[in-house]
């Protein structure tokens, strides 16, 4: 296959989960209701934090921050696939190729971010109780804003550096949505740069925070093994449990999807992976942040009252 520059390369084929039509209906009323489910949900979480004054703290300013990022991220990928599904058409534009990779990877980095200050939030609740209101000050609540910057300059570096790439002619991926491991796989041009960038970026932006959030919950447990009522021990479990679920689900996904082996990039088990941190994982985070919460369900059912009141 000869290389050829940019402008030969008029579009990427994303072949989906399956190329079976007889499973293409089924795939999209599956994604459709999961879509539908994950907007509503987080969507009735961010109404509920912002309509009910005793959810207006740190924690729910996070929660309700990273319900936002989980809708604006499935947003970018599982709309696409419906359309390709619907329309039965898997070209994708280098453009719309690169303008969704950069998408997911703002996004997918602001989550990081958010995730990485929910465990420091639960932190200070646990092990610094009496100076929380000093520690957790508005202030602090703009690292949201920053880690955003953060990701859009991280995710603006990968889409430029791969606007240098030369590519084959055979352009099709085994996939769903455009991820950068994809893109980098089809360049005949050297990649080295790209994968050196690629792998050291990831280990900054994902390993250093995930070493905060270890670092904040073995000072945690350490603190609640300290506590002496049962209660108390239950009371903070219950504070990180839900935390803990949805941080282990999006890292062992993610981590698994970005230093996974070009062998499996290459198959369709890759977007079965992805398929965890992009759709499953947002869809889960109102049920895993809601249902152990009494104050955040409390919120919810005044929510729907409101709601059904005006019908």
């Amino acid at each position: 296959m000869k290389p050829g520059n940019l402008s030969d390369t008029a579009e990427f084929l994303l072949l989906g989960l399956s190329g079976d039509p007889e499973l293409q209906p089924l795939l999209f009323c599956l994604f459709l209701s999961i879509y539908v489910v994950t907007v509503l949900g987080n969507l009735l979480i961010i109404l509920a934090s912002i309509y009910n004054s005793h959810l207006h703290t740190p924690m729910y300013f996070f929660l309700s921050n990273l319900s936002f990022t989980d809708i604006c991220f499935t947003t970018t990928t599982i709309p696409k696939m419906l359309v390709n599904i619907q329309t039965q058409s898997e070209s994708t534009s280098y453009t719309g190729f690169l303008t969704q990779i950069c998408f997911v990877l703002t996004f997918a980095g602001l989550k990081n971010g958010i995730l990485v200050m929910m465990a420091y939030d639960r932190f200070v609740t646990i092990c610094h109780p009496l100076r929380y209101n000093v520690i957790m000050n508005p202030k602090l609540c703009g690292l949201v804003l920053i880690s955003f910057f953060v990701s859009v300059l991280d995710a603006l570096l990968h889409t430029l550096m791969a606007l240098r790439l030369s590519f084959c002619t055979e352009l099709k991926i085994p996939h769903f949505f455009c991820e950068l491991a994809h893109i980098l796989q089809l360049a005949c041009s050297d990649i080295l740069i790209n994968n050196i960038l690629m792998y050291l970026v990831t280990s900054l932006l994902g390993v250093i925070p995930l070493s905060g959030i270890i670092f904040s919950y073995t000072r945690i447990i350490s603190s609640v093994l300290k506590i002496p009522s049962a209660g108390g021990k239950d009371k903070a479990y219950s504070i990180c449990g839900s935390h803990l679920i949805v941080v282990s689900l999006f890292y062992r996904t993610g981590f698994g999807v970005y230093f996974s082996s070009a062998a499996i990039h290459s198959s369709r088990k890759s977007a079965v992976v992805s398929v965890m941190y992009t759709v499953v994982t947002p869809m889960m985070n109102p049920f895993i942040c809601s249902l152990r919460n009494k104050a955040m369900m409390g919120a919810l059912r005044k929510l729907i009252s409101r709601i059904s009141s005006f019908h």
